[in-house]
């Protein structure tokens, strides 16, 4: 049955009944993955950094890698069930990168016209200053144009904290989902 877990005392983590044939009981896999495996999980890995910064999809890279390893390994691990899962985490990640922002500033009362010019001169500022400066871009930019509409300090703060919470949790989010990923994708490369 592919992708069960074995039994005893050299058990391998996800291993599919091929992988178990190749594998010595001293374990050397590691070592021996090819070099297009070390490119997946560097995949992979650059999802994760990718889900920290602006404009770098990090669950499309995490599930490139995924798919890059799986494939390498003529598709005998890690099992179809837990490509189909770590693909799934994955899209998760990047529905959560494009979308999670923009819910977080509708929920806070944001319309549509001020979270797309909030996400604009985010980006803007993203190449001047950095990730703090499409942080503090898309704040001040749901903060004005909320101030301009209503007049009302105290909501246009309220909605640019929704926002502002809202790409960071949407961020701390994403490293999560792509981080299990890695963490996944190492113990399948490795054990």
């Amino acid at each position: 049955m592919s992708g069960t877990p074995m039994r005893g005392p050299n058990c391998r983590l996800f291993a599919s009944p091929d992988r178990i044939r190749r594998i010595h009981p001293a374990g050397n896999t590691a070592s021996s993955m090819d070099p297009l495996g070390w490119v997946a999980v560097a995949l992979v890995a650059a999802g994760v950094i990718g889900s920290v910064l602006p404009l770098v999809p990090g669950g499309a890279l995490s599930v490139a890698g995924v798919l890059a390893y799986w494939w390498s390994t003529g598709y005998a691990e890690p099992s179809t069930i837990l490509v189909g899962v770590l693909v799934a985490v994955g899209l998760l990640a990047a529905v959560v990168d494009y979308a999670g922002g923009a819910i977080a500033a509708r929920a806070g009362g944001a319309s549509a016209v001020t979270t797309a010019a909030a996400v604009l001169v985010g980006i803007v500022l993203l190449f001047v200053a950095g990730p703090i400066g499409f942080v503090i871009g898309l704040a001040a930019t749901v903060f004005t144009i909320e101030f301009a509409q209503h007049a009302d300090a105290e909501a246009g703060l309220r909605v640019a904290a929704y926002a502002t919470v809202g790409v960071l949790a949407s961020t701390a989010v994403q490293v999560l989902l792509t981080g299990s990923i890695l963490v996944v994708m190492i113990l399948v490369a490795v054990v």
